[in-house]
């Protein structure tokens, strides 16, 4: 899929946009592929940069699953709303643990597919002493049966430099047969 990924530091007024591709191993393996930056090398460097970083290390670093079950979170039903043309069921969940990559939000469930339209919320615990809080909300499409990213927006509030904004928007998704490689682009060269 095109990614394209805007970040800023408003109080420092620096902004960068990189364009690039994501691709997705048979195995789960996430792997993005740079095309083109514009703007500072701050927000290169110290924003999008550390966001791939740290999403390549959560699926490396061998740590128990993150993802959204009843192992790691409890459940409370919310209701049906409707979202668009679609009906979606609201859950409010609560992590089991105070774990770095739990959150503690929402998630919205299409009630004709079962699959994950959004979810929402805040890590209940950061990855850096550097870093205060950081709150997210995550768009997909379902496409085919299967629920795809369509947009990430996330603040992450620093110590040093106060709010660091992203947004990733994802498009073009595709589903290739056959072997693929990709390999993650050192940012620090480009």
């Amino acid at each position: 899929m095109d990614v394209e990924i805007d970040a800023s530091l408003p109080k420092l007024k620096k902004h960068g946009r990189l364009q690039g591709l994501r691709r997705i191993s048979r195995l789960g393996r996430i792997t993005y592929e740079a095309l083109h930056f514009e703007g500072d090398n701050t927000v290169k460097n110290n924003v999008i940069a550390k966001y791939l970083s740290a999403e390549a290390q959560s699926q490396s670093d061998g740590s128990p699953s993150l993802a959204v079950t009843p192992d790691n979170y409890k459940f409370k039903y919310k209701g049906l709303v409707q979202h668009g043309d679609e009906a979606v069921q609201i859950f409010q969940v609560t992590p089991r643990h105070k774990k770095v990559g739990l959150f503690k939000g929402e998630i919205w469930i299409d009630a004709n597919t079962f699959l994950c339209v959004r979810q929402s919320g805040r890590f209940v615990k950061t990855p850096s002493i550097f870093l205060r809080k950081i709150e997210f909300v995550k768009e997909f499409d379902i496409q085919g049966g299967i629920s795809f990213p369509r947009q990430i927006r996330t603040v992450v509030d620093t110590w040093l430099v106060g709010p660091a904004e992203l947004t990733i928007n994802f498009r073009n998704v595709s589903l290739a047969e056959g072997p693929r490689s990709a390999s993650l682009v050192d940012l620090g060269e480009q």
